[in-house]
C-alpha cells in the first residue's frame, strides 16, 4: 500500500473505467480511491461493478451530492493516511492528466527528492493541447497572479495533477484549507510550501478532456482571484503557518 491516486468525479461515466484500465496497466502500482459526488449519469455504478476487476485496488467513496472538488480531496487524504499510503495523488478522471505521467510524479517524489510533486503545463517541457485561447490565457494567467501576490515559487499552482509525500499531508491541519476549487489547489500548494516542503514541478502535456464537460464555473474563477488575496493577507497578518501545522 504505497500508491494511492485520488479521483474526485461528477459525471465521469464516458471516461472512468477507460482512465482506471489505463492506470492498472502501467509498470508501477497504483491502487485508486474514486470520490463520487452523487453523479446522476452513473458513474458510481461503474466504478462499483469494476471492483471485482481490481480486488483490493479500487475504491469507492459515494457522497450524496456535489461538495466540491477540496472536500473530495481532504476526504481522500484523510482516507489514505488511514491505510497508510506513502505517497498520494490528485489526478482527473478525463484524460487531461495523461496516467503515464504517474510513474514521473511518483519517481520525483521517491527518487528526485521532492515532497511535493506538481504535473506542471508551465515550465521547460510542459505545455497544453487542445484549449481554446481564452482557457489558456486564464490559466497562463492566473499562474502569474498568484505568483505576483504570493510569491509561491510554482509556476503551475492551480495544477491538479500532485504526488505529496505522506508526511506533507501529515504536517497540514487538513480541516482548516479553506477553499474547493482553483483556490484549494493553491492553498494546498502555498501550504506545503510555507512548511518547507520542497515543491518541484514535472513538465506535463495537458490535453482537453475530450468526453464530457467541464467543471468549471465562475463561482470557480472568483474563489482563485479573491482566494489568493485571502490566503496572502492570512500569511503577513494571521499568522497562516501556524494555523495550518498540524500540532501547532
Amino acid at each position: 500500500m504505497e500508491n494511492l491516486v485520488i479521483i474526485p468525479t461528477y459525471n465521469e461515466k464516458e471516461n472512468i473505467s477507460r482512465i482506471l484500465e489505463c492506470i492498472y496497466a502501467l509498470p508501477d502500482a497504483f491502487d485508486v480511491l474514486v470520490i463520487d459526488d452523487g453523479s446522476p449519469d452513473g458513474t458510481a455504478a461503474i466504478v462499483q461493478s469494476l471492483i471485482t476487476r481490481y480486488p483490493s485496488r479500487l475504491f469507492l467513496e459515494q457522497r450524496t451530492h456535489k461538495q466540491g472538488l477540496g472536500t473530495a480531496y481532504i476526504h481522500g487524504f484523510k482516507w489514505a493516511m488511514q491505510r497508510s499510503y506513502q505517497y498520494i495523488f490528485e489526478m482527473d478522471a478525463d484524460f487531461s492528466h495523461d496516467p503515464h505521467d504517474l510513474s514521473r510524479l511518483y519517481l520525483a517524489c521517491r527518487d528526485g527528492g521532492a515532497d511535493v510533486a506538481v504535473g506542471s503545463r508551465y515550465v521547460k517541457g510542459g505545455k497544453t493541447e487542445n484549449w481554446p485561447w481564452d482557457r489558456n490565457i486564464l490559466s497562463y494567467g492566473a499562474s502569474i497572479y498568484v505568483r505576483l501576490i504570493t510569491r509561491l515559487p510554482v509556476k503551475d499552482a492551480t495544477a491538479g495533477f500532485v504526488c505529496y509525500k505522506r508526511k506533507v499531508l501529515e504536517a497540514i491541519r487538513l480541516d482548516e484549507i479553506q477553499f474547493w476549487g482553483y483556490a484549494f489547489q493553491i492553498e494546498m500548494k502555498f501550504a506545503a510550501w510555507k512548511l518547507g516542503f520542497n515543491v518541484v514541478e514535472v513538465p506535463i502535456t495537458f490535453t482537453d478532456r475530450k468526453e464530457g464537460q467541464s467543471k468549471m464555473s465562475k463561482g470557480i474563477v472568483k474563489e482563485g482571484i479573491l482566494g489568493v488575496l485571502k490566503i496572502q493577507w492570512q500569511s503577513l497578518f494571521g499568522n497562516f503557518k501556524g494555523r495550518i501545522r498540524r500540532g501547532s
